[in-house]
C-alpha cells in the first residue's frame, strides 16, 4: 500500500498515529498535586460570597441559641441563652462588652427582662430561673418542680414571675424581690407549654398540652374558667398571645387549629380555619384589630373584626417565630434562617435578611424600635436595621 493511500485511510477514519520518531522532547513530571478543575455548580466560599445583612453579630455562645430578648428601658442591652449552658448580656453594635452568665448546669431555654429593666430571668433544662441584675451579677436562684424550664414570664407591673416545666402540670409563681415561692396553679393534665400575665396583670392565662387554655386568678390561684372540648383545640396548645385590652386570648395547637376566647366569659369567640400543620406562633397587632398566625405551613394575616384573613403568605420553610414592629409591619423567623419582613396591608414580602445559616429560635425588638435581634440554630444572635418599618 503506498504512503497516500495510507494517508487518505487516516484521513477517513480520523485517527492520528504518533510513534516514536515524533517526539520532540521529554519532560519530567513531579508528585505536585494539580488544582481541580472549577465546577460552575460549586457553592464554595470561594466562588459564592455568603450574604450578611446584619449590622452586628453576637458569637459569644457555644451552641445552639433557644432564648434572646431585648431590655425594655436600655436602648442597647440584649441578653441571649442557648444550649451551651449559659446567658450573656451584649449590647448591640458594641463588639467591646459582654457579661457571661454562668451557673445553670443545663441549656438556657427561655429569659426575659422585669418591666422595669433592672432584672433578668433566665430559665434552663436543669429546672430552675435564675435572677441576674443588668450588670450580670447574680441576685438569687427560684426551684421549681422537676423537669425543665419551657417558658417564663414577668408580671408587667411588678418582680412577681411565673414559670411552666416540661415535666410538671403546674404553673408555679415567685416573688423575685426575696426569691419566695408564692404558689402553684394547679390542674392542668399534662406539661403547660404557653401562659402569660394579661396586661393589666390581672389575670394568668396558660395553655397544656391537655389541649385546654385555663384562665386563673393571680391572687388565690383560682381557676376562674376551663376552655376545652368542641369548638376548641383537639391537640395540645403551642402558643398563645393576649390582646392590650385583656379581654381576648388567641391560642395555636399542634392541630393546626386557632382560636380566640373572651378572657372574662371563657368562650371561644372566634376561629380561624385551620393550617395543615401546626401553628408555631400567634400574635396580635399594636392595634389589636389585626393578628398573625404563623405555622409550618403558611402565614395568615387575620382581620379580628371581620372575621376573615387579609392575606395568606405561603412559608416553605415554616414560620418558627414572629414580632410586630409597628402598627403595618411585622418580621417572621424561619427554619431555612431567613428573616422576613412583611406588609400586613398587602401580605407582600418587603426585605429578606440573611446572614444566619440554620434555623430562626426567636426575635426581639430593640427598645428605640431601630433593630432586631434574632437567635439562631447556628450559634449566633445577628442584629438588623428595621427603623425605616416601626
Amino acid at each position: 500500500m503506498s504512503d497516500s493511500q495510507l494517508h487518505d485511510d487516516e484521513e477517513d477514519n480520523n485517527d492520528v498515529f504518533i510513534d516514536q520518531s515524533d517526539i520532540i522532547h521529554e519532560v519530567a513530571l513531579d508528585d505536585e498535586v494539580l488544582p481541580e478543575a472549577c465546577d460552575p455548580n460549586s457553592d464554595s466560599d470561594s466562588e459564592i460570597e455568603e450574604v450578611d445583612d446584619s449590622d452586628h453579630i453576637f458569637t459569644g455562645h457555644t451552641g445552639e441559641l433557644y432564648a434572646a430578648a431585648c431590655s425594655p428601658t436600655d436602648m442597647a442591652l440584649v441578653a441571649t441563652g442557648g444550649g451551651d449552658d449559659k446567658g450573656f448580656l451584649w449590647q448591640i453594635n458594641n463588639g467591646d462588652w459582654a457579661s457571661e452568665l454562668n451557673g445553670h448546669t443545663d441549656s438556657v431555654s427561655s429569659l426575659g427582662f422585669s418591666h422595669d429593666g433592672k432584672f433578668l430571668a433566665t430559665g434552663s433544662f436543669d429546672g430552675t430561673v435564675k435572677i441576674w441584675d443588668v450588670a450580670g451579677n447574680l441576685k438569687g436562684t427560684l426551684d421549681g418542680p422537676e423537669g425543665g424550664v419551657q417558658w417564663l414570664r414577668w408580671h408587667p407591673r411588678g418582680n412577681v414571675l411565673i414559670a411552666g416545666f416540661d415535666d410538671s402540670s403546674t404553673v408555679w409563681m415567685w416573688n423575685t424581690d426575696n426569691f419566695a415561692f408564692l404558689m402553684s396553679f394547679n390542674g392542668h393534665a399534662s406539661g403547660v407549654t404557653c401562659g402569660d400575665f394579661t396586661p393589666d396583670g390581672r389575670t394568668i392565662c396558660t395553655g397544656s398540652d391537655d389541649a385546654t387554655l385555663r384562665i386563673w386568678n393571680p391572687k388565690t390561684g383560682e381557676s376562674i374558667h376551663v376552655v376545652r372540648g368542641h369548638p376548641y383545640h383537639t391537640e395540645g396548645l403551642t402558643c398563645l398571645a393576649i390582646n392590650s385590652t385583656s379581654t381576648i386570648a388567641l391560642t395555636g395547637s399542634q392541630d393546626g387549629s386557632v382560636h380566640f376566647v373572651n378572657i372574662t366569659t371563657g368562650r371561644v369567640v372566634s376561629s380561624v380555619p385551620s393550617h395543615s400543620s401546626s401553628i408555631e406562633c400567634v400574635g396580635f397587632a399594636p392595634s389589636g384589630t389585626w393578628a398573625l398566625i404563623g405555622g409550618m405551613d403558611k402565614m395568615t394575616i387575620w382581620d379580628i373584626e371581620y372575621s376573615l384573613a387579609r392575606s395568606t403568605c405561603e412559608h416553605e420553610y415554616g414560620v418558627t417565630c414572629l414580632t410586630w414592629l409597628g402598627a403595618s409591619y411585622v418580621a417572621t423567623g424561619s427554619m431555612d434562617g431567613a428573616v422576613r419582613l412583611w406588609d400586613s396591608r398587602s401580605g407582600e414580602c418587603v426585605k429578606v435578611f440573611r446572614g444566619h445559616s440554620e434555623g430562626i429560635q426567636t426575635l426581639s425588638l430593640s427598645a428605640n424600635r431601630e433593630y432586631l435581634v434574632s437567635a439562631s440554630l447556628d450559634h449566633t444572635a445577628r442584629v438588623f436595621e428595621v427603623k425605616d418599618f416601626c
